[in-house]
């Protein structure tokens, strides 16, 4: 073999094992848990829950709920409209959330739901046994999917905003309801575009008041107790921008 040629091969054989050392593959989460917003740092969810539940989704649900009558009245003139101006989701697809409120007397308390019947003949059950889902992380459209390096991350605050309900949120209201009184709600629905059923309407909720009628005395205020902060011990809140 010439020199030069067996010289080049060489070369090449060099500039190959030079190339395969300097490539390496990760995992896009990995890079982006090094380089994103939380690099350096374990997300806390549970601290990042609580922090958007006091500080954005509970006075979004007091100034900016859209009247339930109002929106299923609306989701039934014009479907397209109703989504588009009062839905929001962190997905793309059918599946979107609302905020809601609105207000009704108790004519039946379930082992899962409380019923509740609007002042235009419409009905909605309250849900009290099974929360789950992402309708109070997107309802509000507050959240950015470009908060968070990964969708753990995401998932996983929908997880603890939920358990803030479950725990927190239930617990005061069905140890007050009863069958015909009076109750002021704000909470989140799920709907599916595509395939919209207005019967047996489910709200998640956020904040509650119950009134004549309820256990307790008189014109009895829920929301001052449910409202109240929820730091996990140990955490900080993050704070939302």
């Amino acid at each position: 073999m010439p020199k030069n040629t067996l010289k080049y091969a060489i070369l090449l054989v060099l500039l190959g094992v030079v190339a395969y050392n300097s490539v390496y593959f990760k995992k896009l989460d990995e890079v982006n848990a090094t380089s994103g917003a939380n690099a350096g740092s374990k997300f806390d969810a549970a601290a990042y829950a609580n922090t958007f539940w006091t500080t954005k989704l509970l006075p979004a649900g007091a100034s900016s709920a859209t009247e339930l009558s109002t929106l299923i009245s609306s989701l039934k003139t014009d479907r397209e409209k109703a989504f588009d101006t009062y839905s929001h989701a962190l997905g793309i697809g059918n599946i979107r959330y609302f905020l809601v409120k609105g207000e009704g007397q108790i004519t039946a308390i379930g082992d899962n739901d409380v019923t509740v019947a609007l002042p235009d003949g419409e009905s909605v059950n309250l849900a009290t046994e099974y929360i789950f889902g992402n309708a109070a992380r997107d309802a509000s459209g507050l959240i950015k999917i470009t908060e968070f390096d990964n969708t753990m991350d995401l998932n996983n605050v929908s997880t603890e905003l939920n358990t803030i309900i479950r725990n927190k949120v239930i617990p005061l209201f069905k140890a007050s309801t009863k069958t015909g009184s009076t109750v002021k709600f704000v909470g989140v629905i799920e709907l599916n575009k595509a395939h919209l059923r207005l019967e047996n309407l489910e709200v998640i909720l956020i904040s509650v008041e119950l009134g004549a009628g309820s256990k307790g005395q008189g014109e009895k205020s829920l929301t001052s107790r449910i409202q109240s902060k929820h730091y996990a011990p140990g955490t900080r809140p993050y704070i939302l921008c």
